[in-house]
């Protein structure tokens, strides 16, 4: 069923991935046939072949799968295979704070088929009170709190909690076929938000003001700083959602999803590990997990490394807006339900999550030391644009150093995560 070894990419192949994920975005809304023509048209531009001949092959499989899916009767849809499917935030389809490895899958789903998850935020629901005395105090009606909240907060009696932490999970997803040393892509689709209001935390000694912060030193002067519980009303002014900071402030909304993961691979004294076979969803890992990258909004793409069969999706921790490093230790957290479409890459490995928009390459460094994964994020700038670019490692390093943003992404999470973001507009011949 699989190749008895893994084929070696072309540099053109890989180049042109990226123009692909284009045409496939061309195709939402299609037939079920027109997701397999895009799936086809994908792996056919594996072969060996100059760039014009490789160009040549782009733009006629591209008009074959469009002219047959514009050809195709609006009732044709009807005898394909279903590829949208919904996954609710229930007592059984969620865990609290981490990545089981042998919770059965809540859906298994075909390359190329969509789903809608419905995700729930921790701020609210995981609390010792009901969600209708602790969110009441903070002037949430009841018939604004939803039912998954208060069904969650009426679960948590018997969920396991050592070495686990506070977030609420939706998953696993499983996607057939998959495999270890596989890639996942994750298109995400579309967020929206599930009520009009989030919750963002601030004290003097959170985030990055945390006693265990790496930057934090013994004797450091205490800051006049507030706990207090934030309570960020949102909703829509003029043609924008925006959160209503205050009455002067209003910032536009960016909602992602601040967990997507693979199941892990979790071993005692990683980061998050100190029980056997736990990950918790703390710290971000080359499984993605707590990443709380705020470019994952609607229309960019994720890939992440597979290391068990299915894959095994899980998503949460769901963010209305957030600042690159997410200083105070919290976003706004809001409950969010959002759509993404699964594309299985067999036999192509990565080493780290990396990610892309309509404008950047994003790749990612992550370790509990900032230098170190800033270190990481350019090393793997520098072997993405030598293995996709076809750059020399020294010309590499050079536009790294030139034209390349390294970001801060997540400083509050054990681990620490910094992106580069290449610019796709230097490579003026794409």
């Amino acid at each position: 069923r699989r190749r008895q070894h893994r084929d070696t990419e072309s540099t053109h192949r890989r180049s042109y991935r990226h123009h692909q994920l284009r045409n496939l975005r061309e195709l939402q809304g299609k037939p079920s046939v027109c997701v397999i023509l895009a799936q086809r048209f994908r792996s056919c531009l594996g072969g060996q072949m100059n760039q014009g001949s490789a160009l040549i092959v782009r733009v006629g499989l591209a008009t074959l799968a469009m002219a047959v899916c514009a050809s195709l009767p609006a009732a044709a849809g009807a005898t394909q295979t279903p590829t949208e499917h919904s996954v609710g935030s229930r007592p059984e389809t969620v865990s609290w704070g981490w990545f089981p490895l042998d919770k059965p899958p809540v859906l298994t789903i075909a390359s190329g088929d969509t789903v809608r998850i419905d995700t729930l935020s921790h701020a609210g629901a995981t609390q010792n009170d009901h969600p209708e005395v602790s969110l009441g105090e903070m002037g949430i009606e009841p018939d604004q709190i939803l039912p998954d909240v208060v069904d969650f907060w009426a679960s948590r009696e018997g969920r396991p909690r050592e070495g686990r932490s506070g977030h609420i999970i939706t998953g696993p997803i499983a996607i057939a076929g998959a495999e270890p040393g596989d890639m996942l892509e994750i298109q995400i689709l579309e967020m929206t938000t599930r009520v009009p209001y989030g919750i963002n935390n601030t004290s003097a000694t959170g985030g990055v003001f945390g006693q265990r912060y790496p930057g934090s030193r013994p004797g450091d002067a205490e800051r006049d700083i507030a706990r207090v519980r934030h309570l960020i009303r949102t909703g829509r002014a003029g043609d924008r959602e925006v959160a209503f900071f205050s009455d002067d402030i209003e910032v536009p909304l960016a909602p992602f999803m601040g967990i997507m993961a693979v199941a892990p691979n979790p071993v005692v004294g990683q980061p998050g590990v100190t029980v056997p076979g736990v990950q918790s969803s703390r710290p971000p890992g080359a499984f993605g997990g707590n990443m709380d990258v705020k470019d994952l909004t609607v229309g960019s793409v994720l890939y992440l490394p597979v290391f068990h069969p299915g894959a095994l999706f899980y998503v949460g921790d769901p963010h209305s807006a957030q600042g690159n490093g997410e200083v105070s230790g919290t976003a706004i957290e809001q409950s969010l339900s959002g759509r993404f479409r699964f594309i299985l890459h067999e036999d192509t490995p990565l080493s780290m999550p990396r990610a892309e928009t309509d404008t950047h390459y994003i790749l990612m460094g992550i370790d509990l030391d900032l230098d170190r994964a800033l270190q990481q994020a350019v090393d793997e700038v520098v072997a993405f644009l030598t293995a996709e670019k076809g750059l020399t490692p020294d010309k590499a390093l050079s536009l790294a150093s030139i034209a390349v943003d390294f970001q801060v992404a997540e400083a509050v999470d054990l681990t620490q995560l910094v992106t580069g973001k290449i610019p796709k507009s230097l490579f003026i011949n794409e």
